[in-house]
Parts: structure tokens; sequence; C-alpha cells
């Protein structure tokens, strides 16, 4: 089920918020979500929602033991509980999401033939598994206290506001939320208004311009002349964001009617003035995810210059991958971080012609070819990211540029 399903618009949604209206206190409402969250997630995956439910519990009960180890000073068998439940939700998403990708590749390099798991993928795993991973982490940083209700700690990940397509919502950002909240008529209509401004740009901007997409990426490169190769690029950086940022408007909308607050998850990314700056804007929630539970614990910035270059790379490599089991993920990730590298590199001699030249760095002229070189090179990334394979987006941007 999609947020912009008929059904899901006329029916299930109504429903849901009559029920939890009408309920009397707020554990009915938490069991009234928690209901529509599972069947929501039930109904395009009646199986898989046994997984999320057992992953859940194991990430619940592995907190609990982690809380009560590091009060009793037992900081091995923290760390024993921490690895365990880090194990699974990596190796779950492993299983699942890339289990494929490494058979195919082993098969590639070591010229066996060994049978390719097929797979179906969980729909919404990777999110699910993120959000999972910062709530025992947190815990183990002794940043939030674990949650001691199993069904309120299933409620939040299960929760179909963001479950399917984001925004990564933190628990320590929520958990308040989890225990007391309230739905002010401002909160309502605020919720309602976002909603409906998502829900516009997926139907009428991201599905009309996906539409075109096919129309002039999907047709014989030998057919596409220059001028098309550039609309159909353009287009497809015009139908990610509004597709993504889509359905970010329309789980903030949904959270705020039922009261919770989520964080703005897209903050105009193309007005960007660099790529550092552009992912200071796409996906926040994604963005600080990384960078709070990857590259500062690998020594952000802290260990000088090529230390610094090196976790970005990384950084955005395991990006990459998480967007998708194929190496024109990686590849694209592998872009987007070499810009922001050669960024850094390059930055006291962008300040010394500007310098030299006597130019105001906050002219609107600098301003705009700033962000215009900025959304060039974002969007030629994005060939990579839709590609099949590396060849097909070097033949796109062969075309392009001649």
């Amino acid at each position: 089920m999609v947020f912009s399903n008929l059904f899901f618009i006329y029916l299930f949604l109504p429903l849901n918020l009559i029920l939890y209206f009408i309920s009397s206190n707020k554990t009915w409402r938490n069991g009234v979500l928690l209901a529509f969250s599972l069947f929501f997630y039930a109904w395009g995956e009646p199986v898989w929602v046994f997984m999320l439910m057992l992953t859940a519990f194991l990430d619940y009960t592995w907190a609990r033991c982690i809380e009560y180890f590091r009060l009793s000073g037992q900081s091995r068998r923290m760390k024993l509980a921490l690895a365990a439940s880090l194990l699974f939700d990596l190796g779950m998403l492993g299983v699942f999401k890339y289990s494929g990708f490494f058979v195919e590749n082993l098969n590639l390099l070591t010229g066996l033939s060994l049978p390719v798991p097929q797979i179906s993928l969980p729909i919404g795993i990777s999110f699910y598994t993120f959000q999972t991973i910062s709530y025992v982490l947190d815990v183990y940083r002794g940043q939030v206290p674990a949650q001691k209700s199993y069904c309120k700690y299933l409620m939040y990940l299960s929760s179909y506001h963001q479950l399917v397509a984001g925004p990564i919502v933190r628990y320590s950002d929520v958990a308040a939320q989890i225990e007391e909240r309230h739905t002010t008529p401002q909160d309502m209509s605020e919720g309602i208004t976002r909603f409906c401004i998502g829900l516009t740009k997926k139907v009428v901007v991201a599905n009309a311009a996906g539409k075109l997409v096919e129309q002039y990426l999907n047709a014989p490169l030998q057919e596409l002349s220059v001028a098309g190769a550039w609309f159909g690029v353009l287009l497809y950086s015009i139908q990610l964001y509004y597709d993504f940022s889509a359905y970010s408007d329309m789980a903030i909308g949904l959270g705020r009617m039922f009261g919770f607050h989520y964080h703005t998850n897209f903050n105009y990314p193309y007005l960007a003035k660099s790529v550092t700056d552009f992912w200071r804007r796409w996906h926040i929630s994604l963005t600080s995810w990384f960078r709070d539970y990857i590259y500062i614990p690998l020594g952000g910035n802290r260990k000088g210059k090529a230390r610094k270059w090196i976790n970005t790379m990384i950084v955005f490599l395991v990006s990459g991958l998480w967007h998708g089991a194929g190496w024109t993920y990686i590849i694209w990730g592998g872009i987007n971080g070499l810009f922001i590298v050669l960024g850094d590199m390059l930055k006291p001699v962008r300040l010394k012609l500007i310098q030299l030249l006597h130019i105001q760095p906050d002219n609107a002229g600098n301003r705009f070819f700033r962000r215009a070189f900025t959304f060039i090179m974002v969007t030629f990334a994005w060939l990579f990211f839709r590609a099949d394979s590396f060849q097909q987006a070097m033949e796109i941007m062969h075309r392009i540029l001649t």
C-alpha cells in the first residue's frame, strides 16, 4: 500500500483517524496506531511483517540487556549484546538485499557457477534496519533509556508514516511523544496541508516526469538526440526530488496528524552552492545518520585532512550500497564523495582566486554560478543512480556531451 493509493486516502486513513481519536486514553491510541501500522505493512508483505516484529523484539530485548549491563558495570557483556544486535540487523539486511549481488560478483571473479539467490526484498527493510540500529547504539552510548514496553517500541519501528520510504526517524527524537502526545487543531491543519502538498508532488509532478524520463532515457540510444538526452536527464533530477521529498512530506504530515513531529528531510537541495551543501539539504535524516553512526566513529575530521577524505569516501561508498545492490549505486556514491573531497582540496585555491579577482563571494552572479555548477554535477551523478550498468550510463553521458 502506498500513500497515493485511493484505498489509503478514502478508507484506511479516515478509519485510522476516527478510531484513534475516539480512543479514550493513550494506551488505546498507541494500540490503534500499532494495529493499523502492522496491517499497512502486511497489506503488501503478509509474510515479512513477522520478520519486522522479530527484529523489533530482538532489538528491544538486547537494548534492555545493554542498559542492565551498563548500570551493573558489565562492559564486556554490554559489548556482546551490542554485537549480537548489529550482527542480526546487518545480517538480515545483507541476506535479503545483497546476497544475490555478492554471489553474482563471486561467480564473476572466480568463474564459479553458484546459484544466485532470488530473495524478494521486504519493503522498508533499509529504513527500519537503520532506525533500530540507531536506537540500540543510542542506548549503548547512554544517550536514551531503553524502552520498557515492547509494544511501544514495535509501534515506533513499524509506524506506517515513515516505514516504507522514510524519513529515518530516530527513537531519541520521538521517545517523549511515544509516551505522551497531543494533536491540536493547528497540528491537524498543518498535517493535512503537508500531506496534500506531498501527494500533489507525487501524483502531479513526479509521476508525470517519470513517464517522460522513460520515454527518453529508455529509448534506443541511436534514436536519442542530444536535446532529448539533456531533457531526459534533467527530468530525472526533477522526478527524484519530487518523488523522495513527496513521501517525506506525506510522512511528516501524517505524523503531525497523530501528534508526532518529524524533522524536515529535504531543504531545497537544488539551491545548494556546493555538493557538500547539497548533502546537507538532501535526505537530511539519512545524511545525518551516516554522519553520526559511521563518519564520526571513523574519526570524522579529527585526525587530519587525509583521514577526513578517506572517511568521506567510505561514507559515500556505503551510502551508495545502501541505496541499491549494484555497482552503479556504488559508483554514484563514490562520485559524490569524490566531488566533496575535491571541493575540500581545491577550497584554498578557490578562495585565493576570489581574492585575486576581487569577486564578492555572496553577490548574485557568484551564487547563481555556484548553484548551477552544483546542480549540473549532481545531475550527472544521477545518471549512474538510474543506469542499469556503467556502460549504459557512459553511453548516455557520451550522447549528452557530443
